[in-house]
């Protein structure tokens, strides 16, 4: 056998063995929220795919949109809120969706798309995981000792001075965080809950110096425990907060029950979003993982998991019945109706809400 012939062989030899090591060594660098999926999923989605996910957490849009600024993460598939991935688009941190790679986009659900169009428009750039609302965390049992009634509250326990007041010894809490508590505040004073006007911001501002001398804290993570240890009864918090707060008084067996009510005046809509960095190093793997977590069955195991509602209307028939039929996190059609979302602020702008809140929070 002449040199050339054995020469060819092991560069086809060796040219094969390093396409089946690539083949092997696949993988999907993945960067989620904590505790946010089903691990069996991504278990799954390796048997099936034969993709290694790697996988790691955060806890804040902050943390999330340092690192995509920085550039390099080295991360193919991230979770940004909507309100963050508007200001990372505009700052070209994400590559558009390769849609052709993505056939169970036809699984998702219109009535959310319409409403993350507002962030993405056209939803070129990410597809929704979970969504939930800015509502009322509560004690039931001091809600009731103090309402006389079962019902669930409205935002009048809150924006009503003198029923706020009646819940100022066993605690109200609110996020402190303006962009998502002004809106909810303009919408109770029937103005657009959109609004970036400053008069309107006023108004608001006016509505929650009202009732800051009932307000114990200003705090977006406290909450939680406070409401599930019974500390507090009352909170304007995040629907999957509250509903960890229902999950551990729950475990505590120690007679605190919560719950969560959407308002009838209407309540914020937020939305988690999968997304591609424009520097991902996988992009195939970043698109199978996306079109994977869009398979029915699959993003419902997921809902089930961490009992948030999702943006894929074709999940629904696979969803838990405590789930699905739970309307505090599946609202009802008339609900839905009134549920709002908000558009971020301009630098000038959100001067004028950081000014107005600052005198809020410190109820100077």
């Amino acid at each position: 056998m002449s040199k050339l012939i054995v020469t060819t062989l092991a560069a086809a030899v060796l040219a094969g063995s390093t396409m089946l090591a690539s083949a092997q060594e696949r993988v999907v660098n993945v960067y989620n929220w904590s505790d946010y999926i089903d691990s069996s999923i991504l278990e799954d989605f390796t048997k099936e795919t034969g993709i290694k996910v790697v996988y790691d957490v955060f806890d804040s849009n902050e943390i999330l949109e340092t690192k995509l600024l920085a550039g390099g993460s080295g991360y193919d598939v991230v979770v940004p809120t909507a309100t963050f991935l508007q200001r990372q688009i505009a700052a070209g941190v994400f590559q558009k969706l390769d849609k052709s790679k993505l056939p169970n986009l036809s699984n998702m659900w219109d009535v959310i798309m319409e409403r993350t169009a507002k962030y993405d428009p056209g939803n070129d750039y990410a597809i929704d995981y979970m969504w939930g609302t800015t509502g009322i965390g509560y004690n039931v049992d001091k809600m009731k000792a103090i309402l006389g009634t079962d019902e669930k509250p409205n935002w009048d326990v809150i924006f009503k001075s003198e029923l706020a007041a009646k819940f100022k010894d066993c605690g109200i809490h609110i996020l402190d965080s303006p962009t998502d508590v002004m809106p909810s505040a303009l919408a109770y004073l029937g103005l657009n809950p959109d609004s970036h006007e400053a008069a309107d911001l006023e108004k608001a501002a006016e509505l929650l110096a009202s009732i800051r001398p009932n307000v114990r804290k200003f705090h977006s993570s406290e909450y939680i425990n406070a409401l599930a240890n019974g500390d507090i009864c009352l909170a304007i918090g995040f629907s999957g907060d509250v509903f960890q707060a229902r999950d551990r008084a729950a475990e505590a067996k120690a007679g605190v029950t919560v719950d969560y009510a959407i308002p009838s005046q209407g309540a914020q809509m937020w939305f988690d979003m999968l997304a591609i960095p424009a520097d991902a190093p996988h992009v195939e793997e970043a698109h199978a993982f996306l079109n994977y977590m869009m398979k029915p069955e699959v993003v419902a195991k997921a809902s089930n998991y961490v009992f948030y509602a999702n943006g894929n209307k074709a999940s629904q028939q696979f969803l838990d019945k405590a789930v699905m039929e739970d309307t505090a996190i599946y609202p009802t059609e008339e609900v839905m109706q009134k549920l709002f979302t908000v558009t971020p602020f301009e630098a000038k702008e959100q001067r004028v809400l950081t000014r107005l809140w600052t005198k809020v929070v410190t109820g100077q």
